[in-house]
């Protein structure tokens, strides 16, 4: 078998057209990542693939180039579906700006924008389609669009997609698109919902996975603190004045999001924040501004949490923890991204111990716990658990935290 981790990775050697080798010259990509170096020559001959892969593994240029490639080469149309407008934005830039040289056109069909301008888009006949499922079932409910000439269609973050509940809008998307085309699935997880899926709608998918299910980025370095909720605030000021970079926090609430990010403000860092309350605008503003490091920190909720790929980002912080344990791995798969290292602390409160155990189970690695000393918060060393699957380790972790 490959070894995937081998340097020896060429895009050279993976079927793609010179041309686009070119682009990718032009911008610096000199070798593939493992889910491109594995889905790239399968998806190039026109077969239907499942990629397993955890977010910021490149997945984008996994799908587009196979895409743009095979577009320029038959009659018919391309389809990529996103769960979120901002991830659909992005790719909608990353897949206009591959296929320019090819004279592909795009058009973005997300929520939250005028139809009027996509009715533009689509009235160009684009090439490609882009979009969440949403809006997408508004354009053919209304007949502005037409799916009959689909070729190539791909379902990207599609765990998230079943997650936050487009199951109904991907089985009619999926009814309304020719059976004689190619499919390219790629989810971070392979719940049962989405099996299904690839059993009904998929011909023969080939199976790619480059990380187990649940796996975290390797280059990220993590840490969990055990705080109370009130001495939050004054801790979160100190470890901002520890980074230098650009830093992500999660909250879990919209309400907990404007409240941070003011607070952040008054302690005299640049902020922005992201939460389904603001508009496509201020999100897209917001986005831009924290990529161009106008804005050093960027504090949001999970909708940022999956497939926004902002290079660079030093330090991922979960003010709270997710509601949904496996979101833990999106979330700070935002950092260690491109070979870079990462680093991810996550506020815990003491009462929080189960919720780091679910955690952990899913990583299926022990995270180093901080005890903060009271009440100068200097830091006690980090814990070290052994064998913490043990029944018995966890009943003695969750007594001895209530009884501090």
């Amino acid at each position: 078998m490959t070894d995937t981790k081998s340097n020896s990775f060429s895009f050279n050697n993976l079927g793609i057209a010179p041309k686009i080798l070119d682009i990718l010259q032009e911008w610096h990509f000199n070798q593939p990542t493992p889910i491109q170096f594995k889905s790239i020559p399968i998806a190039i001959k026109g077969n239907d693939l499942v990629g397993i892969a955890q977010t910021g593994t490149g997945k984008t240029l996994a799908f587009g180039i196979p895409m743009i490639q095979r577009l320029s080469q038959i009659d018919g149309r391309g389809l990529v579906l996103l769960p979120t407008r901002e991830l659909a934005s992005q790719i909608n830039t990353s897949l206009k700006n591959l296929g320019a040289n090819f004279g592909l056109r795009t058009a973005l069909l997300i929520g939250g924008e005028s139809k009027n301008i996509q009715l533009r888009a689509l009235r160009q006949k684009p090439h490609i389609i882009v979009a969440t499922p949403g809006r997408l079932i508004d354009h053919i409910k209304s007949h502005s669009i037409n799916l009959n000439d689909i070729k190539i269609l791909v379902l990207d973050e599609a765990d998230m997609m079943f997650d936050i509940g487009f199951a109904p809008q991907i089985n009619e998307i999926l009814r309304s698109v020719p059976t004689d085309r190619q499919t390219m699935l790629f989810s971070a997880t392979m719940p049962p919902a989405i099996m299904s899926l690839v059993a009904k709608y998929m011909k023969l998918p080939i199976n790619i996975e480059v990380a187990p299910q649940g796996t975290p980025a390797e280059k990220v370095n993590q840490e969990m603190v055990v705080i109370k909720r009130e001495n939050r605030i004054t801790q979160l000021e100190k470890t901002l004045a520890s980074y230098k970079g650009s830093i992500l926090i999660f909250c879990r609430t919209k309400y907990g999001v404007k409240k941070l990010t003011i607070r952040i403000r008054q302690m005299g860092h640049s902020a922005t924040e992201i939460h389904s309350n603001r508009s496509l605008n201020q999100r897209s503003e917001a986005l831009r501004s924290f990529k161009s490091g106008k804005m050093r920190i960027l504090v949001a909720t999970d909708i940022a949490a999956r497939g926004i790929d902002v290079k660079g980002i030093e330090l991922v912080l979960n003010f709270d923890l997710p509601e949904n344990a496996k979101d833990y791995v999106h979330r700070i798969g935002r950092t260690g991204r491109a070979g870079n290292v990462g680093q991810a602390i996550s506020f815990v409160s003491p009462t929080e111990m189960r919720e780091v155990e679910k955690i952990e189970q899913i990583i299926k690695k022990t995270i180093p716990l901080t005890k903060l000393a009271e009440p100068e918060y200097g830091f006690h060393k980090p814990e070290v658990r052994n064998n913490r699957f043990s029944r018995n380790n966890r009943f003695t972790r969750s007594k001895r935290f209530r009884k501090r």
